[in-house]
């Protein structure tokens, strides 16, 4: 089954910067028009980017009514919304549990899975109305295995695989799909943060040797958004360079 994605459009959150760009740059490459939804829209070049979307939105996904709004905007320009690819989020603070603020577990869940939950609610009945949708929610190879002193980031990429199960057994006869990819850390410009010593135990944790590239969790998302996933659905997709085979 055909993976060209001409005449489609997709609404891409946490867009104009690392993995959500590289979805983006990688959708409109098959034809598909591409909304763009970030907190951070500003100073997004259409010319570095490598493409031009046609709509970007200002988003903070955790917020109901700037998702629903946005979702109207997006559906009014684009005309209907095929693809979903829910990208936003952030870390948090590296803390143990015992000294973890309430405040930023709160602010974690709030952006990393009830975001994910606000967009699908938005938009998913617009899918199941035309009966054809693709949904792909990224979670992390973290939400499978945990990781020490991030445990807010951890629980909440465990909510959207659980969250994308739920989703997707509730509309698997409505002609859409609801699955979950699994990255391991990717080389973006994160990485500029962190440390080289950071940077190589996580390195040694990865079978591979590497860390993931943008474009090849793009080409894996990329799959999952396309008319060719047509019976797999509630699926989690590791990205994982043979760090998780379960």
């Amino acid at each position: 089954m055909s993976q060209d994605l001409a005449g489609q459009t997709a609404v891409i959150t946490g867009g104009v910067r690392g993995i959500g760009l590289g979805v983006g740059l990688h959708l409109a490459g098959r034809g598909c028009a591409v909304a763009l939804w970030d907190v951070d829209p500003d100073g997004f070049d259409p010319d570095a980017a490598g493409f031009a979307p046609a709509l970007v939105e200002r988003v903070d996904v955790a917020d109901e009514g700037a998702v629903t709004r946005a979702a109207r905007a997006a559906e009014a320009r684009l005309g209907h919304v095929d693809i979903l690819v829910n990208n936003a989020g952030i870390n948090g603070p590296v803390r143990p549990v015992a000294d973890y603020p309430l405040r930023e577990w709160e602010r974690v869940l709030a952006i990393d899975l009830t975001g994910v939950f606000l967009c699908c609610r938005a938009l998913v009945p617009g899918m199941v109305g035309r009966g054809y949708g693709r949904i792909v929610n990224v979670a992390s190879i973290a939400g499978k295995e945990g990781t020490p002193g991030v445990s807010a980031y951890c629980a909440a990429k465990a909510g959207v695989i659980g969250f994308t199960k739920a989703l997707a057994r509730e509309v698997v006869t409505a002609g859409v799909t609801v699955n979950a990819v699994t990255p391991v850390m990717a080389e973006t410009a994160i990485l500029a943060e962190m440390t080289p010593e950071h940077i190589a135990l996580t390195k040694a944790k990865i079978p591979m040797g590497r860390l993931v590239t943008v474009e090849e969790i793009a080409a894996t998302i990329g799959w999952a958004a396309s008319p060719a996933c047509s019976f797999t659905t509630g699926a989690v997709f590791d990205i994982s360079g043979g760090r998780a085979d379960y």
